[in-house]
């Protein structure tokens, strides 16, 4: 097969069925690649040129026009919402009076969430190289400075190993169920200190007069997600910042993809007080945002971990992923996972310098993950 990539200018140029239809086909496929996910994004201005999120989505079409092969590809002016940090690199090429941006980037953008990135057909090893080739061949002949592939799972992290990309590792904490059949199987798994320091956290919720719950789908209400995007707002004012994301993208997510969606509410004498936004496929559960109008201590274990691990045991659900970072999710039955992140760039002399870099700091990061591992929250059987 001749490998004719075209990078398009927009998810609409795109077939939304076959896009789907290939990520599916991948091992562990997440919401987050849905053609609907990546579409509304562009089409709330979340993704576009001003935002500096240029959509460049690569496609392999056949002698039919049907989608084989294909790659979330951004034109980034900066690198925010990203959650892989290279604001150094950046520094080190502005210091040599080079232009780190624009780059090309490969990712579900705002989203540390391991899935596919090369999308390709099973067994074809050969197409998520030649879809690297193509990425790489389109930053040089565009003089970009780099390329970048976020959170790849193991197909793509192949790939990119055989292609000789740089690899940088991060840790997450992501909780696992084995088989529990409710949260006090869950507690019991605990270490007797964790386990008395959860209750704990749970009672003082309680005894502020809160009660929790999940919904999902249909049972959200237009004024359910009205009062998570007041609650979301407010954590970017509070840090400063501005949301990444609109309300009208959220909204058109929940339209889109009901089941996929899943809200927690925390209530005190019947309003809302807090809630917290979750994505679903499957038996997998992502935690993303989170937010609170009032102050109530240990709200933020209760509404992000606790309600939502519940309720996960309940509905079978194997693993859960609260987002990037926070070790502070290892007390709570969380544990260590390695994420992975790989990278081009164009300049030899900058290539060996991040190389060196990773090297030391991949070092670091096996010694952080024994460390992690050596305070494991569970008992030992």
């Amino acid at each position: 097969m001749s490998h004719d990539f075209r990078l398009c200018g927009s998810y609409h140029e795109v077939d939304g069925q076959q896009w789907n239809a290939l990520l599916g086909a991948q091992g562990a496929p997440t919401p987050f690649l849905r053609w609907e996910f990546l579409a509304g994004l562009e089409d709330t201005s979340c993704t576009v040129a001003k935002t500096g999120w240029q959509p460049l989505p690569l496609v392999l079409c056949d002698g039919d026009g049907h989608l084989v092969a294909g790659a979330p590809a951004y034109l980034k002016g900066h690198s925010y919402g990203e959650y892989v940090f290279d604001w150094a690199w950046a520094d080190a090429y502005g210091r040599a009076g080079l232009e780190y941006f624009p780059k090309l980037l490969v990712a579900s953008p705002f989203s540390p969430i391991a899935g596919s990135r090369l999308l390709a057909p099973q067994g074809s090893p050969e197409i998520r190289r030649a879809l690297l080739a193509a990425l790489r061949h389109h930053a040089e002949s565009s003089g970009l400075s780099s390329v970048h592939v976020l959170y790849p799972d193991d197909a793509d992290l192949a790939a990119l190993r055989a292609e000789g990309w740089l690899i940088r590792e991060g840790v997450q904490f992501h909780w696992q169920n084995p088989g529990f059949e409710t949260f006090e199987d869950y507690l019991a798994a605990l270490t007797q200190p964790k386990r008395k320091k959860i209750k704990a956290e749970r009672r003082k919720v309680q005894q502020h007069g809160v009660a929790t719950r999940m919904v999902r789908g249909a049972e959200i209400t237009p004024e359910a997600l009205a009062f998570f995007y007041r609650c979301y707002e407010c954590t970017y004012r509070e840090h400063h910042a501005t949301p990444y994301l609109s309300f009208e993208f959220f909204a058109g997510l929940l339209a889109a993809m009901p089941e996929q969606v899943a809200l927690c509410l925390a209530e005190r004498d019947g309003r809302p007080i807090a809630t917290s936004f979750f994505l679903l496929d499957g038996d997998v559960l992502y935690g993303r945002y989170w937010g609170a109008l009032e102050r109530v201590d240990c709200l933020h274990f209760e509404v992000a971990y606790y309600t939502p691990i519940e309720w996960a045991i309940g509905q079978r659900i194997r693993r859960f992923e609260g987002g990037a970072q926070g070790e502070h999710k290892l007390a709570r039955g969380f544990t260590p996972v390695k994420t992975y992140s790989g990278h081009w760039l164009r300049e030899p002399s900058f290539y060996d310098a991040v190389a060196r870099f990773l090297e030391r700091e991949s070092r670091g990061m096996e010694a952080y993950v024994d460390e992690l591992e050596s305070r494991n929250p569970f008992r030992m059987s």
